[in-house]
């Protein structure tokens, strides 16, 4: 990881997007970012969606400067720096205080660059592979091998668990300082090798509400959000967690949907209101229903984040067949060539009782893209020099 020209020090690395299936929206601490209930997620593969970041130090940089997707941002942002803060505790702490001349100095200034391999805008938890992303880096330089999701934590509740791959549960913890909560692997990618994940996207529209307001909003206003962290949740945890080890689709599917449906009843408890889902997300979650129900049981499931774009589960023998379903009820503004992206997608004939059943009247050009991807593995290690997001000078 160290370059030696001109005494800078690098290091890149990758990190996932993750899905939560059982979700969580609301905080019980701000600061510390600690949830008032545990949740429960997928990580997307790094071949569709990834964050690579690049951090380096050297005792020539004269201020911490950052870029996200080639522009300079501000480095200053406390969520920012509490990552930095945190990651150089730990580093001192390992170092038992004293100064390892081996070892970066811990007073060089840093540089950080940062990119995605998807739009930031277009509604996909790009803060939860971020912060996964520059934890991973920063620790990665300063020669930190511990249990990191606590300190991706303090960027973004939800990147703790963009820690792991596979299946992962970020626990609520009970300590007020936070030590306890942080996020554990329930199962690995390769744990359930036919599932697969498609993402409807709608608009790369920013949000209306911010997920960080927004959760705050629904804390301090709604009671069934406490209800559901209280009473509702728990049990859909082991539940969920069940299903996943049995691999038993139609309970998972069935949960995630009822799960994400609930966040955004907690969304409209709030008040005032606020409001992710658009029509046209209901209308995908309508063709769901009709297309499960045409063929008996839950061949697809659902799921919202604090957005308009839905994610789809699916077994692999499923995706051909739905994805057609979707190219028919939105048809492609253009001739199509890039409507599906990601992993390959079979063709498949849709049978007269499908489409008379599920496909009801077609909206053109309302769904933008599917990415079709699966589950995947945590944060890697980047080796080869020449994927450096910056220079032997430290610059983009």
């Amino acid at each position: 990881a160290m370059a030696a020209e001109r005494g800078v020090a690098m290091a890149t690395c990758t990190a996932p997007v993750n899905i939560a299936v059982i979700k969580y929206w609301g905080k019980r601490d701000t600061d510390l970012i600690l949830p008032i209930n545990s949740s429960l997620s997928v990580t997307l593969h790094q071949d569709q969606l990834k964050t690579t970041t690049t951090a380096a130090a050297s005792r020539d940089f004269t201020e911490d400067r950052l870029w996200l997707n080639g522009k300079e941002a501000d480095v200053g942002h406390p969520r920012v720096q509490a990552c930095l803060r945190e990651v150089r505790r730990l580093a001192r702490k390992r170092r038992g205080g004293g100064e390892d001349t081996a070892a970066l100095s811990l007073s060089y200034k840093i540089h950080i660059a940062s990119e995605n391999n998807f739009p930031t805008a277009a509604g996909l938890a790009s803060s939860a592979a971020g912060y996964a992303c520059l934890v991973s880096a920063l620790a990665r330089l300063y020669g930190l091998e511990e249990e990191l999701s606590e300190v991706a934590r303090r960027g973004s509740g939800s990147a703790c668990r963009s820690m792991f791959g596979g299946f992962v549960q970020w626990q609520r913890g009970e300590r007020p300082d936070g030590t306890d909560s942080l996020a554990l692997q329930v199962a690995p990618e390769t744990h359930w090798p036919e599932l697969r994940v498609l993402v409807l996207v709608v608009s790369g529209e920013k949000k209306p509400v911010g997920s960080t307001a927004g959760m705050q909003t629904s804390v301090e206003t709604s009671p069934l959000l406490k209800h559901r962290a209280e009473a509702v949740v728990p049990e859909r945890l082991s539940q969920m967690m069940r299903h996943i080890q049995e691999r038993d689709f139609e309970g998972f599917g069935q949960l995630a949907m009822r799960d994400s449906n609930q966040f955004h009843a907690t969304c409209l408890d709030t008040f005032p209101p606020i409001f992710y889902l658009t029509d046209l997300s209901r209308q995908i979650i309508a063709l769901a229903h009709r297309y499960n129900a045409h063929h008996g049981h839950t061949k697809v499931a659902y799921t919202f984040d604090a957005g308009p774009n839905a994610v789809i589960f699916a077994l692999a023998d499923t995706v051909a067949e739905f994805v057609e379903v979707v190219r028919r009820s939105f048809p492609p503004a253009t001739n199509g060539d890039q409507f599906v992206r990601g992993l390959p997608v079979g063709s498949a004939v849709l049978s007269q009782e499908l489409v008379a059943a599920v496909v009801t009247e077609p909206v053109p050009g309302a769904v933008q893209y599917i990415l079709h991807t699966k589950p995947g593995p945590g944060p890697q290690l980047v080796d080869d020099p020449s994927q450096h997001l910056l220079g032997a000078d430290g610059l983009p």
